[in-house]
């Protein structure tokens, strides 16, 4: 007998749970592409896109996952044989720059481990060595899914300006966008890539590049754009077909409408961000109770430098996998396997908490490992549940 019966819960980081409001508005006939309600409603998204954003700068919309937002962020700004910084906190930046070394670019990489954020004194460091210049553009990510650090961007702005460096700086938010704060003008980012399948709670199949004039301007030099992914024709296309330089993802637009009023007209972007924080600060408070009795562990030690939307966890011992198959078999719910901790995979897993989520589902899924890890006689101390609780019932609301 399994208790997993039921609607399963896929509490991974990424696919996000997607509102049955959004699927609901994909469920439709196709429309016309051409003229009519699809091509006015898709205007209208542009300014909402920018809002989640917080900027006024330029958004280049593609029928693509994450890794096609990347190739288009590089072949928009860059030219064979440029050299670019690449910061590494887990697995996904560095993904991004060995994507580069696959297009012709120089990268050098400052890797800062599986466990830590970036290191602002060893960026200045490599900043201050290029003194001619060579560095085109900065890699980073906000959030990186593998590990659940979060890098303060903000921080590595100004260290791009104390060493007077016109590289560009560029940020991967595609596991943060809409859960983490992220002020892309306020902080000066010159390029941002998102996706459409995690804080924007829309199906895989769209991403987002947002550039600065700064970044455009690069674009006037880069040898590597192609047709496809060339941003300009999609900014201000003269018919709606070049949005999308082709036929338009009609449903995913759909979807992405809802989401957006979701998110800023209905609960505010401000209270999406808080709602996150809280829900987050509960799951540590849980893994930081249960931790005192055992191996396990947060991945991220620093609570400052802890992503609000996903969280890795270490479990040791191997428990990570046994964990991961209890919570399929006999709870009904997906945990996130673990990307890049190749030496020992079988100790991690993953919870995903990001975009439509609440204090039930996330309660569910603590209230669920807590049971696992007895069924399974792992390791912990008692409580981790009811120090989750005290987080969400002390909070003064989740929109606090």
């Amino acid at each position: 007998m399994s208790l997993a019966h039921g609607r399963h819960y896929l509490a991974i980081p990424g696919p996000s749970v997607m509102p049955d409001r959004v699927l609901q508005a994909m469920h439709r006939a196709a429309p016309n592409i051409y003229t009519g309600e699809l091509v006015e409603m898709v205007h209208g998204l542009v300014p909402d896109l920018k809002a989640v954003a917080r900027t006024s700068h330029d958004v280049a919309m593609y029928i693509s996952n994450g890794h096609g937002a990347w190739e288009a962020a590089l072949t928009n700004t860059l030219s064979r044989g440029d050299k670019i910084l690449v910061l590494g906190t887990g697995r996904f930046c560095i993904g991004w720059g060995d994507m580069a070394t696959a297009l012709g670019v120089e990268t050098q990489v400052i890797d800062f481990g599986l466990t830590s954020d970036i290191e602002m004194a060893q960026v200045a460091e490599a900043l201050a060595a290029d003194t001619e210049h060579r560095i085109k553009a900065v890699l980073a990510v906000q959030v990186d899914t593998s590990t659940s650090v979060k890098n303060d961007i903000l921080a590595l702005r100004q260290t791009l300006d104390a060493a007077g460096h016109p590289a560009l700086l560029c940020s991967d938010n595609i596991a943060c966008l809409g859960c983490d704060a992220f002020f892309m003008d306020e902080w000066g980012v010159d390029l941002m890539v998102t996706g459409s399948q995690k804080g924007l709670m829309t199906p895989p199949g769209m991403s987002f590049v947002y550039f600065s004039d700064k970044a455009d301007r690069a674009r006037d030099q880069a040898d590597l754009v192609t047709p496809y992914w060339d941003w300009r024709p999609r900014v201000e296309p003269e018919i709606f077909y070049r949005y999308f330089c082709g036929t338009a993802p009609t449903h995913h637009l759909y979807g992405l409408r809802v989401a957006l009023d979701m998110i800023l007209k209905e609960e505010g972007l401000e209270n999406v961000w808080s709602r996150h924080a809280t829900l987050a600060r509960a799951i540590w408070a849980a893994f930081d109770t249960w931790g005192q009795g055992g191996e396990l562990k947060l991945n991220i030690a620093e609570r400052e430098t802890r992503s609000h939307s996903v969280t890795t966890v270490d479990m040791g011992g191997g428990n990570g996998a046994r964990l991961r198959d209890w919570m399929i078999a006999e709870a009904g719910i997906t945990l996130g396997v673990p990307l890049g901790m190749d030496d020992r995979p079988e100790d991690f897993f993953r919870i995903g908490h990001m975009g439509h989520v609440n204090a039930q589902m996330v309660l569910g899924v603590l209230g669920s490992i807590e049971a696992g890890m007895k069924a399974l006689q792992i390791p912990h101390d008692p409580g981790g549940l009811g120090a989750a609780v005290e987080v969400i019932s002390g909070s003064g609301g989740l929109t606090a």
